[in-house]
């Protein structure tokens, strides 16, 4: 990651925002949990920023032109050569030490799906909480689940499995359930390795009405959930 390359270990010069009473502390270490980012403070100090769909951290040596106007910056920290500038995010707050404990979106958070290691079992364990009728669709938005899927991961994953968004986790065998997020992970895994481009790189995620690329058929949606985000599936090939 590089915020924890550029930041942890290093005494914060100046800051702004936020992140104004750090000044003068060391970042100890920089996590990303889903679009959480928790950058951790010598202090007890937790700078907390939830990107959602707008927000992104850049960073820049010292001088160099942002390649986002300064007005779309929430917050800054600079750690000797390197300024770290947070464009856009909807949430920007500074924990002080023990509050992350009983933060109500941050206490909890299931496991990163981009973690080097996922703990699928942890995954597993938290969904079979939820009740059996939660469908699946659902679940894997849900980020006390398994924090990190987005809309167009789910239904990409849901696709690939072969697991329609509307049938329920007890569908699922527990191993079967573990394979359906070890896809979604891999799949997230390879678009930050390689940048997900386009239409040509979607099964279904915004093809309605376009024929599946495996079966020919046309793809459906429709929005799934309180939040009401569409859901995009093969009606063959997920059925």
């Amino acid at each position: 990651m590089t915020l924890q390359r550029w930041l942890a270990g290093r005494e914060v010069t100046d800051a702004t925002a936020a992140a104004a009473p750090m000044v003068g502390h060391t970042v100890q270490k920089v996590e990303a949990n889903g679009k959480h980012l928790l950058i951790r403070f010598d202090s007890g100090h937790v700078l907390h920023t939830h990107l959602r769909m707008t927000g992104s951290w850049h960073v820049y040596s010292a001088g160099e032109r942002w390649q986002r106007p300064a007005s779309q910056a929430r917050v800054t920290l600079t750690c000797g050569g390197r300024v770290a500038v947070c464009f856009n995010a909807p949430v920007v707050e500074l924990l002080p030490p023990g509050a992350e404990s009983n933060h109500p979106s941050l206490s909890g958070l299931g496991p990163d799906v981009l973690a080097e290691n996922l703990d699928a079992a942890e995954v597993r364990r938290r969904a079979r909480h939820w009740p059996p009728d939660t469908p699946l669709g659902e679940l894997l938005l849900d980020q006390r689940v398994v924090a990190g899927i987005g809309n167009i991961w789910r239904c990409e994953a849901l696709f690939l499995e072969g697991r329609s968004p509307w049938a329920p986790v007890s569908s699922l065998k527990d191993d079967e359930l573990e394979a359906l997020v070890a896809t979604a992970s891999r799949i997230m895994k390879e678009s930050v390795a390689g940048p997900f481009t386009g239409r040509a790189d979607r099964w279904v995620y915004r093809r309605t009405g376009r024929p599946c690329h495996k079966c020919g058929t046309a793809i459906t949606s429709r929005p799934q959930g309180e939040q009401a985000r569409t859901a995009y599936w093969c009606p063959t090939c997920q059925p």
